[in-house]
């Protein structure tokens, strides 16, 4: 039963992600077709293609965070690598997505504390923040959430101390 709520889209599964850029709607329906393919050396990765497998995320913008966006995604379909091949497809790649993403370049104007943190964020900046489903017998809604992980916290921290000292950057 589980199985098929989540192929159904009936549970609610809603990341963070950092994503860089100043990303420009509130609420976006993001359907891009997904193809997973092998590259020379074996690797699992995943394209966006139209003759892939349909993939649907919304991305709901939380704040802007100088050069960065935080977003909330929600997950309508669960493919392969979803959240970071569709954010990179838009130009707007996951901070610190080895694969999908691009070289981590510190702001020029960045203070110490936040290059610091950018320096030592070794993973993608993406958290399951919550699932919540119905349970399959009862019926009743069912939902779990995960705080924020401390390295990712950090990073947030240290991201509005720059912000605050770069007011021009904050929105």
């Amino acid at each position: 039963e589980l199985h098929r709520m989540l192929r159904e889209g009936e549970v609610r599964k809603p990341y963070l992600a950092l994503a860089n850029g100043h990303w420009r709607d509130k609420l976006r329906n993001v359907k891009l077709a997904l193809r997973k393919y092998h590259t020379a050396n074996g690797e699992r990765r995943v394209a966006v293609d139209e003759a892939g497998q349909h993939a649907h995320t919304v991305f709901r913008l939380v704040r802007h965070c100088g050069d960065f966006s935080l977003l909330e995604a929600e997950l309508k379909t669960g493919r392969t690598h979803q959240i970071r091949v569709q954010l990179a497809h838009l130009h707007h790649p996951l901070l610190g997505d080895p694969v999908y993403g691009r070289r981590l370049t510190i702001p020029r104007d960045a203070d110490q504390e936040f290059a610091d943190a950018l320096r030592s964020f070794k993973r993608q900046a993406l958290h399951a923040r919550r699932l919540g489903l119905a349970h399959p017998v009862s019926g009743e809604f069912m939902r779990w959430e995960a705080p924020l992980p401390a390295d990712m916290q950090q990073l947030l921290q240290a991201l509005e101390t720059d912000l605050a000292r770069h007011p021009a950057y904050a929105e």
